[in-house]
């Protein structure tokens, strides 16, 4: 063939600037459609192969190679694939966005399966010209008498297209870098980029410096015969693909063992904590969608809380926590997940708008409920031991997915003050009891269950329940405020309380508030005076249990007010207006109580206040640090008064 000369038929002017500063987010983006091109050429091959129009070599072996050159500042991408003739060089290449892919398709749309060829689009190739000044393609076709190829192109409209030397069927595509993308001929880099998208292409793919010498590929492509008393020769150590071609999420899940779970685990996420258990996605119909989800031990604030979802399309990466497909509250997760069929847009960056997308995003959202409410069921042990670290992004879901929450609503655990799990179900009165309601037309009372945001906080709250023979549940996550609002919402006979919020009358004994009027109007006369606060709201029970000498109580309406203008930040606000403030309450039955009662003009009689007060607070919430220092100041004056 003469060389030849031409200007690339395209249908936009000016179409190689917009190539490269806006169809490509990322400008290391064209290792991943150079390898993706030398994949499917490979594919494309050996399908022939298959079908007996095509027959490989002895020890041939489909491998795609990148040699770097930081002398020269040149990049190879050589592939052991179909090559081109010059006919194939004038459609797919000198005629853009024409795809081989699609035309390869077509042909052999009766023996081939599209979801194997990785590339759907004919733009690909021309990533290149985003960090090479110049490009070349040296290719010869697999069809018998081909002549090889020689394409270069300056990054211009304008080629040109002569023989070429190349001896072995396949294509190089050799790239002169330009000065701000030298940085990818380095050996490093390059490992870097290989490494992110292209970790499980199904070819393999070596990276070498170009010129280095390096050992077989196979043992079977080189024997050395070694006579009697000589010694072999030391060999070069064989060169280890870059790429998985056999990811686990491809297998069936009966096919993995454990081990090989956390090995994958570990090599993806470098995470070397164990995961707390994984869910292997695998559907073939109605769309293709494979994938591993693990969920990990979550040690930190739910507001903290990063994971990593990679996406991959016919085992090329695409990007991390596409939250098209995968729903918000499984970001918390990691894992990979591979869909064939997602609608990419024509770089392979994003997401088309698909109502096909929302499709898998509910498939994969019903899945995870399926497992974690079947390991409720079926395993209940281990669901337990994970519960404390998945609670979180359960209940994050539950309150994001409507779907999700009625599903997993059943399963939802809560622990009791005594360490036991149980359910919502659980907790709710028996239904012989509900049925008696109804049939004696009586209003379903509301069911109140108490909880706990802080053992050790709340510990004299606790014991009082504990001997009252009441029980309460643990909700010390940032996220069970909003949780226990959402539950409220579901079920409108359910309650939740915190276990400060009030005394119940199990707590109390049966007096009259007239009976306690005169003290209660005393007290709260002296304990204002003493704390300087004419606004303090003061209460006086009798209390079953005579230990306990003061306790602060707020509404839960009031507490959940707080928190919300916590939450959108409302400091400011007074928290007053929604419903009051906390409420000291003296137990007239203490004897601490009843000295301040009887002694209102004591010396010390302020200082008692004070410190019943403080010691009611603690039990509540923690102090002001200048509310702690006085309180420490304060509990050593009385220990000295005790000296004297």
């Amino acid at each position: 063939m003469s060389e030849r000369h031409g200007s690339l038929s395209i249908n936009s002017e000016n179409i190689f600037p917009i190539i490269k500063k806006w169809l490509y987010s990322d400008h290391d983006i064209f290792f991943r459609e150079l390898i993706s091109n030398g994949c499917d050429a490979i594919t494309k091959l050996k399908k022939l192969e298959m079908m007996g129009e095509y027959t490989f070599p002895e020890n041939h072996k489909n491998r795609i190679q990148v040699l770097v050159n930081a002398e020269e500042k040149t990049l190879k991408f050589i592939d052991t694939g179909l090559g081109m003739d010059a006919a194939e060089v004038e459609e797919y290449i000198n005629q853009i966005a024409f795809s081989g892919a699609t035309d390869f398709l077509e042909k052999y749309k009766d023996k081939t399966n599209e979801d194997q060829i990785i590339g759907h689009f004919g733009l690909g190739f021309y990533s290149a010209f985003m960090v090479a000044d110049e490009v070349h393609i040296d290719t010869l076709s697999y069809k018998p008498g081909a002549t090889p190829v020689h394409w270069e192109c300056d990054g211009g409209t304008e080629y040109s297209m002569t023989d070429g030397n190349k001896a072995e069927v396949g294509t190089t595509i050799t790239l002169f870098l330009n000065e701000e993308s030298v940085e990818f001929a380095n050996e490093y880099r390059a490992r870097e980029v290989i490494q992110k998208y292209c970790s499980f292409m199904p070819t393999e793919i070596f990276l070498f410096k170009e010129g280095e010498e390096i050992g077989a590929f196979d043992v079977s492509e080189e024997v050395e015969v070694v006579e009697e008393g000589e010694e072999a020769a030391p060999k070069k150590a064989m060169p280890v693909s870059l790429s998985d071609t056999a990811p686990l999420w491809t297998k069936h899940p009966n096919e993995c063992e454990k081990e090989q779970y956390l090995e994958f685990y570990r090599k993806v996420f470098h995470d070397y904590k164990e995961p707390l258990f994984w869910i292997h996605l695998n559907m073939d119909y109605p769309f293709n969608l494979k994938g591993i989800l693990y969920f990990p031990k979550i040690n930190t604030e739910y507001d903290s809380i990063e994971g990593t979802i990679k996406l991959y399309n016919n085992q090329v990466f695409i990007a991390d926590n596409i939250k098209e497909v995968i729903p918000e509250f499984l970001m918390l997760l990691k894992g990979v997940i591979d869909c064939p069929d997602l609608p990419l847009n024509v770089s392979r960056s994003a997401l088309q708008n698909d109502g096909f997308v929302k499709k898998i995003s509910d498939y994969i959202t019903k899945k995870v409920a399926d497992r974690l409410s079947g390991m409720c069921k079926t395993g209940r042990d281990d669901y337990e031991n994970y519960w404390d670290d998945i609670n979180p992004f359960i209940k994050f879901g539950c309150i994001k997915d409507e779907k999700f929450s009625k599903k997993m609503m059943d399963y939802i655990l809560y622990k009791d003050i005594d360490g036991k799990y149980m359910t919502l179900k659980d907790m709710l009165p028996e239904e012989a009891e509900t049925e008696a309601a109804e049939e004696g037309k009586e209003e379903k009372k509301p069911t109140t269950i108490f909880y706990v945001t802080d053992e050790i906080q709340q510990s004299q709250y606790i014991n009082m329940f504990r001997a009252e023979g009441k029980n309460a549940v643990i909700l010390r996550h940032n996220i069970d405020g909003a949780f226990v609002t959402h539950v409220e919402r579901a079920n409108e006979n359910v309650h939740f309380q915190r276990i400060d919020a009030d005394l119940t009358d199990d707590f109390k004994e049966a007096v009259s508030e007239e009976e306690l009027k005169e003290t209660t109007d005393t007290l709260t006369e002296l304990f204002r005076k003493a704390l300087d606060n004419e606004n303090l709201i003061v209460k006086v029970e009798k209390l079953k249990n005579e230990e306990v000498s003061s306790m602060v109580t707020l509404s839960e309406e009031s507490r959940r007010m707080q928190e919300m203008m916590r939450m959108y930040g409302m400091p400011g606000m007074d928290p007053s207006m929604f419903g009051g403030d906390e409420t000291l309450v003296l137990n007239a039955n203490n004897k601490l109580v009843q000295y301040v009662l009887a002694n209102k003009d004591a010396e010390n009689t302020n200082l008692f206040c004070e410190q019943l007060y403080d010691l009611a607070m603690i039990s509540h919430k923690p102090l002001s640090p200048e509310a702690m220092t006085k309180f420490i100041a304060r509990s050593n004056q009385i220990m000295m008064l005790l000296t004297k």
